[in-house]
């Protein structure tokens, strides 16, 4: 596995990240940010948080496969969430949760999460963007 999370003596234990991504692959890998859409283009989950990080995630574990990787392989996840509160955090890891359980996969959760006025589109919630070292 090229990715390495740690959390560095001296540094917070926060549980829904690592402070520290150590990546030692070869092939560097950008994925544009994701919002809720599916294959055809359709918004999934209009209004429903939880449902739009599921599909954004989704949309991220589609495009690792493409490029030969996986959610094991991510040396950072960024979630762009429109009008974040404090209080959205639990429907977020919700929806974090549902798809890494239909993917079978251990959740990663974003390492950078930043509130934003809005998206390209009204009916996004969230964005996520996801960078992946693979060997």
């Amino acid at each position: 596995m090229a990715i390495n999370l740690v959390d560095p003596s001296g540094l917070p234990k926060i549980d829904v990240y690592r402070q520290v991504s150590i990546a030692t692959g070869s092939k560097l890998v950008f994925i544009a940010g994701q919002v809720a859409w599916d294959a055809e283009g359709i918004t999934v989950g209009e209004g429903d948080l939880t449902a739009q990080v599921e599909q954004c995630y989704l949309n991220i574990g589609t495009a690792l496969a493409e490029a030969g990787g996986s959610f094991d392989d991510v040396a950072k996840l960024t979630f762009y969430v429109v009008d974040w509160t404090p209080d959205k955090m639990p429907p977020l890891l919700e929806g974090i949760s549902r798809a890494s359980a239909k993917l079978g996969i251990t959740p990663v959760p974003p390492a950078t999460l930043l509130g934003v006025a809005a998206l390209d589109v009204p009916d996004h919630l969230v964005e996520i963007e996801a960078t992946a070292i693979l060997d």
